[in-house]
């Protein structure tokens, strides 16, 4: 009776024993987990100050030598100030035909719907290249790519006409009757719109 007793007591310590081993392994795994995830964020939140316009401040952060700014155009009447804004929508040929493209400093990708796509390439499907790993979404919405395909813009530039290449995410269900060229591309070539007297872009140096 001793020896059974004897045997009892150390079932419950092994038991207690693989219960502590599997918490604490739970435990390791919750927190490789959660430092995972922290990595993640910390990679995305270098990624979005990389991504930030370089406004550089004084380190005390004190407001002094505070101008006025100067206004480049009349101010609508008080309370109408969103009657001012203006498209940056530019004329582009692709494929030997005219086409509209939205220089959008507000798109973080450049992109086309596949309906306005199909109206300069029919055959686009078989121009395609695939997407994997990346997530799109707009303001409302995730989106979904179909795949990229490169295409040549030309700009009828005031100096001279200007050829690129850009590569377009093709959305499946994107309303939008325009290419819609982000500020990846924007950067990549150089592309500013100038909001003075009068409104324009460059393209590089030109």
């Amino acid at each position: 009776m001793e020896k059974e007793d004897h045997n009892n007591k150390e079932d419950e310590a092994d038991s207690e024993k693989d219960t502590e081993e599997s918490e604490t392994s739970e435990s390791d795994e919750i927190n490789i987990t959660n430092t995972q995830i922290n990595n993640i964020e910390l990679i995305y939140q270098v990624l979005d100050v990389n991504s930030n316009l370089p406004q550089v401040g004084t380190p005390d952060k004190s407001l002094t030598n505070i101008q006025d700014g100067k206004m480049h155009r009349t101010k609508p009447a008080k309370g109408m100030g969103y009657t001012a804004g203006k498209s940056s929508i530019s004329i582009v040929m692709v494929e030997n035909q005219e086409a509209t493209a939205n220089l959008d400093t507000g798109a973080y990708y450049t992109c086309v719907g596949k309906s306005y796509l199909k109206t300069m390439i029919p055959a686009w499907e078989g121009k395609l290249i695939p997407i994997q790993g990346f997530k799109f979404s707009s303001a409302s919405e995730s989106m979904k790519p179909l795949g990229t395909i490169e295409l040549t813009l030309i700009f009828n530039h005031p100096s001279q006409f200007m050829k690129v290449k850009v590569e377009f995410v093709v959305m499946d269900k994107c309303t939008s009757n325009c290419l819609i060229l982000g500020n990846d591309y924007l950067l990549i070539y150089g592309i500013d719109i100038h909001n003075q007297k009068e409104r324009y872009f460059t393209i590089g140096d030109n």
